[in-house]
């Protein structure tokens, strides 16, 4: 499985991003996918994640109610909504697919090169 992140940018604070991957590979509709960050100085966090049929979201605490996560399984992508944007949101986004349905871990199988989001005070 191959994945393209896109969708990053420069955005002011308060203001919002849709970043996209997409999956190269038909078996990506049976994996479940989630994003990543990583900003300057620090190790790279989980942020959101979606099973395989989007059942099932989970989210860090940091995005809850400001981000949201889904996936168009036609189409091989899923889709990471930004709102209310804040500096502390800067970071380099990876999104990732695990082997199983559901997320059974931190650490995905497969990666996608990053896209970065820089969030202007």
């Amino acid at each position: 499985v191959q994945l393209q992140a896109s969708g990053g940018g420069v955005v002011q604070a308060g203001g919002s991003l849709r970043l996209s991957c997409v999956a190269s590979a038909r078996t990506f509709s049976n994996n479940a996918v989630g994003w990543f960050r990583q900003a300057p100085g620090k190790e790279r966090e989980f942020v959101a994640s979606i099973s395989w049929n989007g059942g099932i979201t989970t989210y860090a605490d940091s995005v809850k109610g400001r981000f949201t996560i889904s996936r168009d399984i036609a189409k091989s992508t899923v889709y990471l909504q930004m709102n209310s944007l804040k500096p502390e949101d800067t970071a380099v986004y990876y999104c990732g697919a695990w082997s199983s349905s559901y997320r059974s871990s931190n650490s995905p199988r497969y990666w996608g090169q990053g896209t970065q989001v820089t969030v202007s005070s």
